[in-house]
């Protein structure tokens, strides 16, 4: 009896996944839960595991593009388990066996999963020329965890800055060897004596297309402009200074600029609502809640995850989202559900050097605020040239939405609150407040 084994539904929004990579061999022998292959949706990588044990009959290749509910492979459960039937990495990923001997060879659990690395780690494993047999996995079943690839990155450097004094005491016993260590794979090597001019294509992820489809498609659909101001960032980076280890000794996460970007973006939504709408055919769509989406960049491309409902959220729930969301986009652990929807985007290109920029809207939203990195600038203060540390922000929008008043507006109060950060307690000017203005 042979079991079909279909792509599931990933998503209520996804009609087609990728199978960007198999985790078996044909004619394998698979357990019940072994992850089988991995499947690339538009917003995430999943593994998908076997629902029954027997051998397996792979019908897709990687690479294809396939339909929710396509048959990819098939799972004799008849077929019996050889004894002691040997697991065997799929093609290109052989592992390389340890010398007869060696001390640093380890007893094998025999889990399907042990030595292989997750997408993450198998990434860094080939920027570092760094094969599975040099790492001990230490995730579920042993498979190799990006922390283990970095731990073993980190070992390796240390092993290399020894003391000189140990290599010269070294090299009175035995002849010098020559050194090498792993460096990343250039794609290229150019070479100025051969001149070559070769060009190689692969294909683009289903990421990296449907970020390019949205792109293009924000770009002609929406009435896209972007206004810009700068931020005096000088009253957060004192807080943070003299808040930070009490704040994270209290809350057990640090204190960043994200949360202060959130809640002054939060307080400025409620000033100017239409930034927070966006339009569904001949209505605006207006919202009282804000779902921020938090721009990060991963290995694989630019993801969105969206923290629900900002306004409710005080300072360290925001910065324990932000850090949850950040990482697990990263490592490519975000459910389907955690990157739909948002009503508004905040993007930081400053982390990447970035000085200015005009982001692009993320559709359907109406507005996207991008940060950027802080520099020390002079302005003028109370009639005196002095030098601050300065950030320029911009917000793009959609001008069929807002309009530039509030556009502008909006800006100028995200501006207000950052560098009157005792504006964020309740929204308003303390004083005014005590004045009842």
């Amino acid at each position: 009896m042979a079991t079909a084994i279909k792509v599931p539904n990933v998503g209520e929004s996804v009609t087609e996944v990728t199978l960007s990579k198999w985790l078996v061999n044909e004619g394998d022998y698979v357990e019940v839960d072994q992850e089988i292959c991995e499947l690339e949706s538009d917003k995430a990588t999943l593994e998908l595991p076997a629902e029954v044990a027997g051998r397996i009959h792979l019908i897709a290749q990687e690479g294809d593009d396939l339909e929710i509910g396509a048959v990819i492979a098939e799972i004799d459960e008849s077929a019996a388990k050889a004894p002691e039937e040997k697991k065997e990495a799929p093609a290109g990923e052989q592992k390389e066996s340890a010398p007869s001997g060696d001390s640093q060879a380890e007893e094998k659990t025999g889990s399907y999963a042990e030595g292989y690395p997750s997408p993450a780690a198998q990434k860094l494993m080939a920027e570092h020329g760094l094969k599975s047999g040099d790492i001990k996995g230490s995730g579920k079943d042993g498979r190799i965890t990006k922390e283990d690839v970095l731990k073993a990155i980190e070992e390796g450097e240390k092993a290399e800055s020894k003391p000189a004094e140990s290599e010269a005491s070294a090299a009175t016993s035995a002849p010098a060897a020559p050194k090498s260590s792993p460096a990343p794979a250039p794609r290229f090597e150019f070479s100025k004596e051969s001149f070559s001019r070769e060009e190689k294509r692969e294909p683009m992820s289903r990421l990296r297309r449907t970020i390019a489809q949205r792109l293009v498609t924000a770009k002609n659909e929406t009435a896209m402009l972007t206004t810009f101001n700068e931020v005096n960032m000088e009253p957060i980076m004192n807080i943070r200074k003299q808040y930070k280890e009490s704040f994270k000794k209290q809350h057990g996460v640090g204190l960043g600029f994200m949360s202060f970007f959130t809640r002054a973006c939060v307080l400025s939504l409620e000033k100017f609502p239409a930034i927070n709408a966006r339009i569904d055919g001949n209505e605006l769509v207006y919202h009282n809640y804000v779902d921020v989406g938090i721009a990060v960049s991963t290995d694989r491309g630019l993801i969105v995850p969206v923290i629900r409902n900002a306004e409710s959220l005080s300072m360290a729930e925001i910065e324990a989202r932000v850090m949850d969301l950040a990482t697990r986009g990263r490592d490519g652990k975000l459910d389907m559900d955690e990157m739909q929807g948002g009503t508004f985007t905040i993007t930081n290109g400053g982390v990447f050097g970035s000085l200015l920029s005009t982001p692009i809207i993320n559709i359907p939203q109406s507005a996207i605020l991008g940060m950027h990195k802080i520099e020390q600038r002079p302005i003028a203060e109370n009639g005196q040239v002095v030098i601050k540390p300065m950030m320029y922000v911009a917000l793009s929008y959609d001008h069929r939405v807002v309009d530039g008043k509030e556009s502008v507006s909006f800006l100028v109060s995200v501006k207000d609150y950052l560098e009157h950060p005792e504006k964020m307690l309740s929204g308003k000017d303390p004083v005014q407040e005590l004045l009842q203005l």
